[in-house]
């Protein structure tokens, strides 16, 4: 599907597991600590100047936004974390709920971690990698804010990631790809949307209307990475 994020609907806002819409069409996260350009990223893919927006106080946005994608499939706005500002109370209620949506939500195909290229992945980031990547489901880290590097410059800072993560990760570094990405400059748009692309696929599906109180769900089956070839049959 070309340009999947394009189109995209604000469909849902939910703050808590029971307003989470039952499992169905696929769902794509964007994650990322606050200000490391998660809503220029979406709204760069979206190719709309305010689908997505940061709260006026960054970290102040509690709530999982989910916007409706053309095919039906839905795209989770997950909150910026990291902040300072936010109370200690209500960073640990959000850790919890969002450590929950991606280790058991299973209708998610892929997460989007977004990363300031400045300051590479930072301990949180390798937090919520080390919860997610054990379900065997494909990462896209957006290096954000390439702009501010020069072409030969990009490429350093995108290796010195892919490192990071082969090393904290060494055994699901496969099913992380990292992508130099600039909303301002329009750079990483085209890799970004392959790869979203490739995890949707060409189905159209029905989005459904928001969960009943108290709806709940299995934890979700590994899916979105690559198997490797059949062994061949014994004669």
């Amino acid at each position: 599907m070309k340009h999947p994020v394009q189109h995209a609907e604000f469909f849902l806002t939910v703050a808590n597991d029971e307003q989470l819409p039952p499992p169905g069409p696929p769902e794509i996260a964007f994650a990322g600590r606050s200000n490391s350009g998660k809503s220029s990223a979406i709204n760069a893919l979206a190719n709309r100047t305010r689908l997505a927006f940061t709260s006026k106080t960054p970290g102040r946005t509690q709530q999982i936004n989910l916007f409706r994608l053309r095919n039906g499939a839905l795209l989770a706005d997950l909150p910026g974390y990291g902040y300072a500002a936010v109370p200690q109370a209500l960073k640990r209620h959000w850790q919890a709920f969002l450590a929950r949506y991606l280790a058991t939500r299973q209708s998610l195909v892929g997460l989007v971690l977004v990363v300031d290229a400045r300051h590479g992945l930072a301990d949180l980031d390798r937090q919520l990698l080390a919860g997610y990547l054990t379900s065997g489901r494909p990462v896209l880290v957006l290096a954000t804010k390439m702009d501010k590097f020069t072409p030969s410059a990009q490429r350093v800072v995108q290796r010195a990631i892919e490192r990071d993560i082969a090393a904290a990760f060494p055994f699901h570094a496969a099913q992380v790809v990292v992508v130099a990405f600039s909303a301002t400059r329009q750079i990483g748009i085209a890799a970004a949307e392959a790869m979203l692309a490739g995890w949707l696929g060409e189905g159209v599906f029905d989005a459904g209307e928001p969960a009943p109180a108290g709806a709940k769900e299995k934890a979700p089956r590994a899916r979105g990475v690559a198997r490797g070839p059949k062994s061949p049959r014994q004669a």
